[in-house]
């Protein structure tokens, strides 16, 4: 059973955690995806990219994970901020997503937000 106080990861796209985004906060739930650009073994922190952005994502939760360089990966976890603009994302599910087409994802999610936001102005209206 789920606990109560663990909130499902909102889907983000890494260029949208800039220090001003409203996901750009200090305990925020997200899902992240990105090309995995280096692994840490003695600090299990692995460094994601999307195009010229990227996150540190600590991995030290994680079980039967196995990290390869360029290989795509999804975490699911809660934005630690450290300073002004470093962030790490806490990790707590990790998968590898070889095979999922970015492009056609953060198109899917864009499609989705606009759908989400039409519902909540109808219920409003």
């Amino acid at each position: 059973m789920a606990s109560a106080g663990l909130k499902p990861g909102v889907p983000v796209i890494l260029r949208e955690l800039e220090p001003s985004s409203e996901m750009f906060k200090q305990g925020a739930s997200l899902r992240v995806t990105g090309s995995l650009q280096s692994f840490d073994v003695d600090s299990a922190t692995v460094t994601i990219q999307d195009g010229s952005v990227s996150l540190k994502v600590d991995t030290q939760h994680l079980r039967d994970v196995s990290f390869r360089t360029n290989s795509v990966y999804q975490f699911i976890g809660e934005l630690q901020i450290r300073e002004v603009d470093d962030a790490i994302l806490l990790a707590r599910i990790g998968r590898n997503v070889d095979g999922l087409d970015m492009n056609l994802y953060q198109q899917a999610l864009l499609i989705r937000r606009q759908h989400e936001a039409k519902l909540l102005s109808s219920r409003r209206a």
